[in-house]
């Protein structure tokens, strides 16, 4: 038996609990894992809220929460290559066997080796927020040059796209709270202040033709905001508002495959992926780690170390 954290129903925060469980068993292309490190990310309590389909594998409540994780190979079920028993992996809890816990299953396809010299803690963030900087430059393929919004710099994902945009020599402006502008600013970042400017005014005073990209993160009333910035309408991303395409501009494109976490991790070993990890909490803590970032208040990433 291992603890967990997790949720006995759909709902707020109310509806979270700490259980014990056994260890899973790994399923076909599953590898079971002693769970190092879990990030943390809002997919989680969306999930927990039942605001998001198709990502439960139909297990039972209660329901572990996470979606990403670093550890060590315990077991592999059938069908899995390129993973043995002692690997120490990351990648991604697809089919909702959760990372919030002292043992869980990834999907093998979409996990990875860790290469000698990247920290378990880092791995662990790569899943959601490294991959996702990689699939939304991929996507936009600016050249060096280019101006970039990302517009909700400060957040895990954010930060990733802002350092990586930042290492494809692209003039990078982010938007964001007053909270939220030292670490941008740190990794060459141009900060506009939304609590305390007009963010269509000051970014039409930086780049008064127009962006060659958007990167969204907000969402709602703010991605509407910042789309008629772009000169291309096709040319801003969205990585969680799906009603993107009424602005003219695309959803995010996910790759979350093994090869996607490879490079991510060689990225990140480069310094040109460079997580900016602002909070390190035990699994007991896992109530306020998720917490901060459920309430808008993380800056940067924020993960738990469970072993």
């Amino acid at each position: 038996m291992g603890q967990a954290w997790g949720f006995g129903r759909y709902g707020g925060p109310e509806v979270q609990e700490f259980f014990d469980r056994p260890d899973p068993v790994p399923g076909r292309g599953e590898v079971l894992i002693r769970v190092d490190v879990a990030g943390v990310n809002p997919l989680d309590h969306l999930l927990r809220s039942g605001l998001v389909d198709g990502l439960d594998g139909g297990r039972p409540f209660p329901r572990v929460l996470g979606m990403e994780a670093a550890g060590t190979v315990l077991a592999r079920g059938e069908d899995v290559n390129g993973l043995e028993v002692g690997d120490a992996v990351f990648g991604f809890a697809l089919t909702g066997g959760g990372t919030y816990a002292e043992t869980t299953v990834l999907s093998a396809p979409n996990t990875a080796r860790i290469p000698e010299g990247l920290s378990a803690t880092v791995a662990a963030t790569l899943p959601v927020a490294g991959t996702t900087a990689v699939d939304v430059l991929d996507q936009l393929g600016l050249p060096a040059g280019a101006t970039v919004l990302v517009n909700g710099v400060g957040g895990g994902v954010g930060l990733a796209v802002a350092r990586l945009a930042v290492g494809r020599e692209l003039r990078v402006i982010g938007t964001g709270s007053t909270a939220k502008r030292e670490h941008a600013e740190a990794i060459g970042v141009r900060f506009i202040d939304y609590t305390a400017e007009d963010v269509a005014a000051a970014a039409r005073e930086l780049v008064p033709d127009g962006f060659d990209g958007i990167v969204d993160l907000a969402g709602g009333a703010s991605l509407r905001t910042v789309a008629p910035l772009a000169q291309d309408p096709r040319n801003v991303i969205a990585v969680g508002d799906m009603s993107v395409p009424d602005l003219g501009g695309r959803f995010v494109e996910r790759r979350v495959d093994r090869e996607d976490l490879e490079r991510s991790a060689r990225l990140a070993l480069d310094g040109l992926l460079a997580p900016v990890i602002t909070a390190v909490h035990p699994l007991p803590d896992a109530p306020a780690a998720l917490a901060t970032v459920e309430n808008g208040h993380a800056s940067g990433k924020v993960v738990i170390k469970v072993a």
